[in-house]
């Protein structure tokens, strides 16, 4: 049923045009007052680095298509009211200049579109721009818009060796990539390195992310690796690993290719859509190859003129470039969207000032507004706006996260939201840890000493919790008037 509803969803616009951003639009209608519990909506934009700029005619589209994926049960529930395509959305631009999208429902459950014809004319003098998209329900209604990062704009892959310069273009160890196969030079041919159900195949719709990462040595006894940082450069060791699933290819050494051949004695920096083969380091005749929809293993012989060359076939020969993904997850709670999501408040770095009850959190982002309040767990801050770039609240009572805390030995960990005014819900990736004090409060040393009797030590403990109720109560009030100044 979800998949009939999920069919008929489309999405538009997203395309080039002289100005910051691309756009993509997408519609929904929403029927029905009645609402049930909201569960966490998350959107996904997975895209390249770089962007091949078009010449003439010639269309280069984007390689691979950027792609959006709308997952977690928030989504569900709101789909079960959706009915009907509704009228089709477009941006300033003509419709001719717009692109639609279907999304399909896939077997995890989560919405795939991507933008396969999308590409940037030599009309446009951009060095770098970004995606938008825009989500919409019935009616108009604004969900958010979303954007992606930064894509930089080349003409062609470069062939020089590279340097700290253009670090920019160079594939660093731990970030993402994608890997792809084009049969001459042919866009309906192009066939994605992904995983499928933990899987190795190659998709003619579909791309997956991988995270590259150099290998320097193996414990063979515990089959585990050293991973270190810096430049992927040919002749390196490296392994794949998919960051959904973390189903990871062996140790392989990647090659460079020059006319259907891997050059062995090139160790220059890889650098962005460039042409490269994957070596297995414990096979070194054999290398990762693609076979029609399925990868298979390739026995590369020795080229007859050049001992420092090998002979590839078609599909051993891949095309590197790099990637980046952005989410973006909310709630909305039981009722429906009045005002958009966005701008999402985004949080990049936190400090903490002070300690104990007189402890405060500085977070520092982009998009905080005056209709935020911090939240660790399930406990609201006192949060004051500095602003766009930064709040300031109060860090709660570790009691209020368990009883007995005064006895805690161990640490505790929440995590950090941000909850707007009307009670939509920003998830963050930050969490605020609470470690415990390293000597036993003075109540406990007492009576672990003997030196005073049971009675005493409970008046203590009751004098002790009178002293840190006013301490917290002069703390607030403090911050209160700290706030009306």
């Amino acid at each position: 049923m979800l998949k009939d509803v999920t069919s008929r969803l489309f999405v538009s616009s997203w395309h080039c045009r002289p100005i910051r951003s691309l756009e993509l639009e997408f519609q929904c209608q929403l029927l029905g007052a009645t609402r049930e519990a909201h569960a966490d909506q998350s959107v996904t934009i997975l895209h390249a680095k770089v962007a091949q700029k078009s010449y003439g005619n010639e269309k280069r589209f984007f390689c691979p298509p950027p792609c959006v994926y709308l997952s977690g049960d928030g989504w569900r529930v709101t789909q079960d009211h959706l009915k009907g395509e509704g009228t089709q959305i477009y941006s300033a631009q003509s419709q001719a200049d717009s692109f639609k999208l279907a999304f399909d429902e896939q077997p995890d459950s989560r919405m795939f579109a991507s933008a396969k014809s999308l590409f940037i004319s030599d009309q446009d003098k951009r060095k770098h721009f970004c995606l938008l998209l825009r989500l919409f329900l019935g009616s108009r209604q604004e969900v958010g818009s979303f954007q992606s990062r930064m894509i930089k704009v080349i003409s062609k892959p470069s062939q020089k060796r590279q340097s700290m310069k253009n670090a920019d273009l160079c594939i660093s160890s731990g970030s993402r990539v994608a890997l792809f196969n084009r049969l001459r030079s042919q866009t309906v041919s192009t066939r994605y390195l992904s995983v499928d159900r933990g899987a190795f195949i190659a998709s003619a719709r579909q791309w997956t992310a991988f995270t590259i990462t150099l290998v320097e040595d193996q414990h063979a006894d515990q089959g585990d690796f050293v991973l270190s940082e810096g430049f992927i450069c040919y002749g390196c060791v490296v392994q794949l690993v998919c960051t959904e699933s973390g189903a990871a290819l062996p140790p392989m050494v990647i090659r460079k290719v020059n006319k259907q051949h891997a050059i062995l004695d090139v160790d220059e920096p890889v650098s962005q859509l460039h042409k490269c083969a994957f070596q297995f380091r414990d096979d070194p005749q054999t290398y990762l190859c693609l076979s029609n929809d399925a990868i298979v293993l390739y026995q590369a012989p020795s080229s007859t003129k050049d001992p420092g060359r090998v002979v590839l076939n078609d599909g051993s020969c891949w095309t590197i470039i790099g990637v980046e993904a952005v989410e973006f997850t909310f709630n909305h709670g039981p009722s429906c969207i009045q005002n958009p999501v966005t701008p999402f408040p985004v949080i990049t770095g936190l400090e903490v000032n002070g300690g104990g009850h007189v402890a405060t959190l500085d977070i520092h982002g982009e998009n905080l507004s005056p209709h935020l309040k911090v939240w660790f767990g399930n406990n609201e801050a006192e949060t004051m706006f500095r602003s766009p770039k930064s709040l300031l609240c109060v860090v709660p009572d570790v009691s209020a996260f368990g009883d007995g805390w005064r006895h805690l030995r161990r640490i505790t960990s929440v995590p950090l939201s941000l909850i707007r005014s009307d009670g939509l819900i920003y998830r963050t990736t930050f969490s605020f840890t609470f470690t415990p004090e390293l000597q036993p409060p003075p109540c406990a040393r007492g009576t672990a000493a003997g030196g005073r009797r049971e009675a005493g030590a409970e008046g203590g403990q009751r004098d002790d919790v009178l002293l840190e109720t006013i301490h917290q109560e002069f703390t607030r009030a403090n911050f209160h008037l700290f706030m009306q100044s």
